[in-house]
């Protein structure tokens, strides 16, 4: 099956020659060169996922995710930018979308992020297992007690951790009382955490659950979504739920 992908990007040589190589790699490719043109072809089209420059003149990038995401348009998004910074990478992240490239990049690196984007979606629409189900816990019966003990099933899909509730099947999370507003790499991540809590999972295992991709050792993709959920589910004046692990991974747990 062909896969379609929109590719906004601003640079002319950078798009001619990303919109070859993803069509030689067997992708249908349609290519515009600001984010006007961007919006009008995800509405025209429906691609099944979007390549997305950050900096491009009227409606940047940022500005393009934002508006598909009020749309609610999930659609996949990976952003291409020039710029390394945690905030700049924290600000795409809030705008939407799913995973970045940093310019410049190796053309296999964007072919596996996207594939990993597309095999998700994939799996997503046809109900199989995806970020949600149970991740591979590091062996040790300790470890396999602690998360039996901190999560639970409340039925219907629903997982309950500390005073976490997440509703799988509705993409729907609370902290007590108050509805969690969560992107979709946001939400596959604290579903993972929560169901698997007390359980300490090593960035590898999470980044084949969520990404299905390790982007090795130096990579700060994982800890980026880490730190931008902190910031929405430990809210000043509550237990801190999500803690880090220092050379190992992260694990959900109430202290």
């Amino acid at each position: 099956m062909t896969r379609s992908v929109l590719l906004a990007e601003d640079h002319r040589p950078i798009r001619t020659a990303l919109a070859r190589a993803l069509t030689l790699e067997g992708y249908q490719v349609t290519a515009v060169a600001d984010g006007i043109q961007a919006l009008a072809a995800a509405h025209r089209e429906r691609p099944d996922v979007i390549l997305l420059d950050v900096m491009m003149p009227g409606i940047d990038g940022l500005q393009v995710c934002q508006a598909l995401r009020a749309e609610r348009d999930r659609t996949p998004i990976l952003m291409l930018t020039a710029r390394a910074g945690t905030a700049d990478r924290i600000a795409g992240l809030d705008a939407g979308a799913d995973d970045y490239v940093v310019k410049p990049f190796e053309v296999e690196e964007v072919f596996a992020r996207l594939r990993a984007l597309l095999r998700r979606t994939a799996e997503r629409a046809e109900g199989g297992t995806d970020a949600s189900d149970d991740a591979e816990a590091p062996a040790g019966a300790e470890a396999a007690a602690g998360g039996a003990e901190d999560a639970r099933a409340a039925g219907g899909g629903v997982v309950e951790a500390a005073d976490l509730r997440i509703d799988g099947p509705s993409r729907r999370a609370w902290r007590g009382g108050r509805e969690l507003e969560l992107t979709r790499t946001e939400f596959a991540l604290l579903e993972l955490l929560a169901r698997n809590a007390g359980t300490v999972l090593d960035h590898s295992t999470i980044y084949d659950r969520i990404w299905g991709y390790d982007f090795g050792p130096g990579s700060k993709n994982l800890a980026v979504y880490v730190g931008y959920l902190r910031r929405k589910v430990d809210v000043p004046g509550s237990r801190p739920l999500i803690h880090t692990v220092r050379g190992v991974g992260y694990v959900l747990r109430a202290d």
